[in-house]
């Protein structure tokens, strides 16, 4: 349904030209919604700027439901009124002379051919129904809290039923209680009016519970994309595996091989562990060991024989969870431990390894 190809984008400088995108691909399907995740300056919002016709493309194709909306090569560049979407801000940009009802129904106001009356108010009294604001359609803007402020726009947004809705961090004004909270309602929401969705956000917890597909940016460029759990928990490299959740990144150097299994021993620890290991590396080859602290289990016996020792430098409570911070060699390990089970820093434990929730690379240079 929407379809980017080879899209870049740079913008002059004092230093000569700053390339905030770099040739980057991807397609939704008609009803997906799918995900731009990354760190600030990542070029996620210059992307979704460019899809929404606010931004010229310096090269590459943007086509909405077949119909190509930008072309650089071709000089194709037609201003976002045309492109059939629905966009919410950051700063939801509502109107504060404006009350519920005609925020919602200016989309409709203005476009062309010419809503009747009748038409406009079925419609917006629609749009505000599906966001539960239906009772306050003549409440003034200035009088709305920010998770109101949040339905509003994103009852404009949809009212005139756009083939494509973009959402340029549409949470992240809200407190983090109420950010969840609408969350759960703008997912739910989503899904209910079957709108393909294209979301940007660097918010990793929206991103994995939001989304059919995450593409996650680095510097221009997508690093990885695909659902969810499988970016997750099979990172295609480092910057995934390191931005997206909680990671422990450990060097390590292979002791013996045999096929794709490996001994390896962590630098500066003691004790050697059973990993799978990518084709063409072997004894005497260093490595970068990646997993997460969910996938480890704590033990105050001696291990399994996979297991890492080490001695408890941190015990932090949170909640459901204790985070413990294991000193192993010269590595700290994170690992997670029930809130229920007494532990005292400087107790000597041992950090139990899945070989198949770690991933490996070849170490990168130091």
């Amino acid at each position: 349904m929407l379809k980017v190809t080879g899209l870049s984008k740079s913008y002059a400088s004092e230093h000569g030209p700053v390339e905030a995108v770099k040739g980057i691909d991807f397609e939704i399907p008609a009803g997906g919604f799918f995900t731009i995740l990354g760190p600030s300056g990542c070029g996620k919002t210059t992307t979704l700027r460019c899809v929404a016709g606010l931004e010229r493309p310096t090269g590459g194709t943007i086509s909405i439901g077949g119909r190509v909306v930008a072309d650089a090569g071709q000089g194709i560049h037609l201003p976002a009124f045309r492109r059939d979407i629905g966009m919410v801000f950051q700063s939801y940009a509502i109107w504060p002379h404006m009350d519920v009802f005609r925020n919602v129904a200016y989309p409709l106001q203005v476009a062309k051919p010419r809503v009747g009356r009748a038409d406009i108010e079925a419609k917006v009294m629609e749009a505000l129904r599906l966001v539960g604001m239906e009772k306050m359609a003549r409440r003034p803007a200035t009088d709305l809290s920010g998770g109101q402020q949040q339905r509003v726009a994103f009852a404009r947004a949809i009212v005139r039923q756009p083939k494509l809705l973009l959402l340029d961090e549409p949470l992240s004004n809200l407190d983090s209680k109420l950010r969840e909270q609408m969350r759960d309602e703008l997912q739910e929401l989503v899904s209910r009016v079957a709108i393909t969705t294209l979301y940007v956000t660097h918010d990793q917890a929206e991103a994995l519970a939001m989304s059919n597909h995450v593409a996650v940016m680095s510097d221009g460029m997508i690093a990885q994309c695909g659902p969810p759990p499988l970016v997750y928990s099979q990172p295609a490299t480092r910057f995934v595996a390191t931005f997206l959740g909680t990671a422990n990144l450990l060097r390590a150097r292979i002791v013996s091989s045999a096929g794709r299994t490996a001994t390896v021993a962590l630098d500066g620890g003691t004790e050697a562990v059973q990993l799978e290991v990518p084709p063409g590396l072997g004894a005497g080859d260093w490595i970068d060991v990646v997993f997460r602290p969910e996938d480890t289990a704590l033990s105050f016996t001696q291990g399994d024989g996979n297991a890492l020792y080490g001695t408890l430098e941190r015990i932090s409570f949170q909640g459901g969870v204790s985070e413990c911070h294991v000193r192993v060699g010269r590595a700290v390990v994170r690992s997670n431990l029930h809130p229920s089970i007494t532990a005292q820093r400087g107790d000597p434990v041992w950090v139990s390894l899945d070989p198949g929730r770690c991933v490996v690379f070849a170490a990168a240079a130091s």
